[in-house]
């Protein structure tokens, strides 16, 4: 596959309950903002929110299935996060190659937003090119 600068992908995922779970369970992270509504309810959040780890885990999902794709090596990833994911939110992760290194590595601007259109995640990822 040939790469250039401007190049985008993205992926739509609505994130369930049964997600956060069962992240929660992976990683071991059952912080009561996550887990429990009525805590979350008193919060500055006013309900469950989603693991942030978990929201930017699809920004991985665009580069390691479409863009770059199959055989990309994650290098960094810096991550600015903007505002809160809800249950039943629906995010959409999107990728666009902003510079292609003469060493095979990229760096590719990384965004998360969600249904409204707000930017909830803003970064930057640097790869080795498959």
């Amino acid at each position: 596959m040939e790469y250039y600068v401007g190049q985008k992908a993205q992926i739509t995922k609505t994130i369930t309950g049964t997600d956060v779970y069962a992240f929660a369970k992976m990683c071991g992270d059952f912080n009561s903002l996550h887990m429990d509504k009525i805590t979350a309810e008193h919060s500055i959040f006013g309900k469950r929110i989603v693991h942030g780890a978990l929201v930017s885990s699809f920004i991985s999902t665009v580069l390691g299935m479409y863009l770059p794709g199959d055989g990309t090596i994650y290098l960094r990833q810096e991550l600015n996060f903007k505002c809160p994911v809800y249950f039943e939110d629906t995010i959409t992760a999107k990728v666009c190659i902003q510079e292609i290194y003469k060493n095979g590595n990229a760096a590719l601007e990384t965004y998360v937003y969600n249904q409204n259109g707000e930017c909830v995640i803003e970064g930057t990822a640097i790869v080795k090119l498959p």
